[in-house]
């Protein structure tokens, strides 16, 4: 009876052992930082304060965003701002007559699988701005802060989402050269 229950034992663990991988497995993905903003609710006035919210949020963080040149120098940039964020976003949500509040904190969430543009960020966990409106129960506003895709400054001042595909065609660029060569 031992060597019956001992043999099922090991089985069990060989059946395991092979489900978990045949399995897809979610990856952390250290390269992106995103940013969403989620909405107290799906009410189509909580879904439009959700987008302004979002232009003040991005039109105060473009400057900042801009002088990164690293993911960490980007999650520093943000730590060091949150409040700020919560404030103009509590601001904006008090102007148009919310009596709800923001809450941001970066942290690693996992995501679905989002495409944006020709570029696919494949479900996984990410590090990620997050700014929820109320309960932040609705539907959410996403970009990526780093690489800047929604977050770019040119010479003349600070464009929203210009030069998208160049920034990503070098960064994917710059990561596919360093993977060949090392």
């Amino acid at each position: 009876m031992r060597k019956c229950c001992i043999s099922f034992l090991f089985v069990a663990i060989i059946i395991l052992s092979g489900i978990t991988v045949l399995l897809p497995q979610s990856q952390t993905h250290l390269e992106y930082l995103r940013i969403h903003i989620r909405a107290n609710s799906n009410a189509d006035i909580d879904q439009a304060v959700k987008y302004s919210v979002k232009g003040a949020v991005v039109e105060y963080l473009t400057p900042y965003i801009a002088e990164c040149k690293t993911k960490t120098q980007a999650q520093e940039m943000l730590n060091g701002v949150l409040n700020k964020v919560e404030d103009l976003a509590d601001k904006v949500l008090k102007e148009a007559g919310f009596n709800y509040q923001s809450k941001a904190e970066i942290k690693r969430e996992e995501f679905p699988t989002r495409v944006y543009g020709e570029l696919q960020l494949e479900k996984g966990f990410y590090d990620a701005l997050i700014i929820e409106l109320g309960d932040g129960a609705g539907d959410n506003w996403w970009c990526v802060v780093y690489p800047p895709l929604c977050f770019t400054g040119s010479d003349s001042g600070y464009k929203y989402k210009s030069k998208i595909y160049q920034i990503i065609y070098d960064f994917l660029s710059e990561k596919k050269a360093k993977t060949t060569s090392g």
